[in-house]
């Protein structure tokens, strides 16, 4: 039975960024491995997402995580050499609100510049003047970030940390954690399904979409599902320059990419879904009419492909649960990010990192996002969630 030191299950951009801090920033000499079912990547939620960033949430913590993505985004040459790059393009969001959501912008707002983000808030006319292809009349408030907000190549950014984890000494296994033995409050060892036996020192849940699934095997509660979201490719003949990403009064989001567009919507029946098929219903009657209503010129849309991918649902409250269970305290969780756990994923592997090597948080004291309020049901809920 081979032992590691610390064992991760999930091996895609959580995962990997805590195996990276680990060797790279904490000098950890321990002896670590990363667990992932699927080595091509296919599936995982990083390489599904739309590979945005970020700084409009309502929690000061998600900001500061966010902020601090930011920084890692802007430095990947520093860390990984010069030919690093993850393509990241500050073009910043552009959250709209009719009359009904003003407040909750405004509340957010004030958070957020509390938080040092370069936020402003727009009127109508100011909107319409920035981007006059869109329509604000029934627009109450803008909000858009000047820096420190946009998207990149989420691909890239998980190669960069695989790779570099690996050269530090992470061992890189292929397999399905299948059962989980623990030993009074601690945790000993994970079986995969081709009948391997792994014994820890420290267990880390960042296994995304499945981690309630993988909490379960410990007989842990963890309120985190898979939900699907689907992202659909579109082309719009009509120039729309400067286009930022764009969060409709509908819900709905898009943005450029290259010489089309993407776009999505959360499903009004949002449930538990494990796989990946796409709901072309969802863009034929809703994301496509709200698109025209905002953008004119996109009554004319084309649709060009699609695909599905998932959040890791935090059921609860849709926040991060970071940190140690409480009585079991070698069995870490880094889970139910809910839609922005890739952008935030240097944050919480510095912090798993520190909590693991120091036994505290050191870069962002991230203690509000405890598994304590998970067992005694006390949400903290992110108010931005896209």
């Amino acid at each position: 039975m081979q032992h590691y030191d610390v064992v991760i299950v999930g091996g895609a951009a959580i995962g990997s960024s805590v195996a990276y801090f680990l060797n790279h920033d904490l000098g950890f000499a321990g002896s670590v491995a990363v667990i992932e079912r699927d080595p091509s990547y296919a599936r995982a939620a990083t390489t599904l997402s739309a590979a945005s960033i970020r700084q409009q949430f309502s929690t000061p913590e998600n900001i500061r995580m966010s902020r601090f993505g930011v920084e890692f985004f802007r430095t990947v040459t520093e860390r990984f050499g010069a030919d690093a790059d993850i393509g990241f393009r500050e073009n910043g969001y552009l959250l709209l609100a009719g009359e009904a959501g003003r407040a909750a912008l405004e509340r957010n707002h004030a958070i957020q510049r509390g938080e040092g983000a370069d936020i402003i808030q727009m009127t109508p006319s100011e909107v319409a003047s920035r981007w006059p292809w869109l329509r604000t009349d029934d627009l109450a408030l803008g909000s858009f970030g000047r820096s420190g907000e946009g998207w990149f190549d989420a691909h890239a950014l998980l190669t960069l940390l695989r790779r570099a984890a690996h050269k530090g000494g992470a061992a890189y296994l292929h397999g399905e954690v299948v059962a989980i033995s623990r030993a009074g409050n601690r945790i000993e060892t994970v079986s995969l399904a081709d009948g391997r036996r792994i014994a820890c020192g420290t267990l880390v849940n960042a296994a995304g979409p499945q981690a309630g699934d993988l909490a379960a095997l410990a007989e842990i509660p963890l309120p985190v599902e898979p939900r699907k979201r689907c992202v659909f490719v579109a082309d719009c003949r009509a120039p729309l320059p400067g286009m930022p990403l764009i969060v409709d009064t509908s819900g709905a989001w898009l943005r450029p990419e290259g010489q089309v567009y993407i776009c999505g919507i959360s499903p009004q029946d949002d449930a538990r879904a494990d796989d990946l098929e796409v709901d072309d219903a969802l863009f034929d009657d809703m994301i496509w009419p709200a698109l025209a209503n905002r953008i004119p010129a996109m009554e004319a849309l084309k649709l060009v492909r699609a695909w599905a991918g998932h959040y890791d649902f935090n059921t609860l409250d849709q926040n991060a649960i970071l940190g140690p269970h409480p009585q079991i305290a070698n069995f870490l969780f880094a889970n139910g990010f809910s839609g922005h756990g890739l952008q935030q994923a240097p944050a919480v592997g510095r912090a798993i990192a520190e909590l693991i090597v120091l036994g505290r948080y050191r870069s962002l004291d991230l203690s509000v996002f405890g598994y304590e309020r998970i067992m005694t049901g006390r949400a903290m809920r992110e108010l931005n969630v896209i």
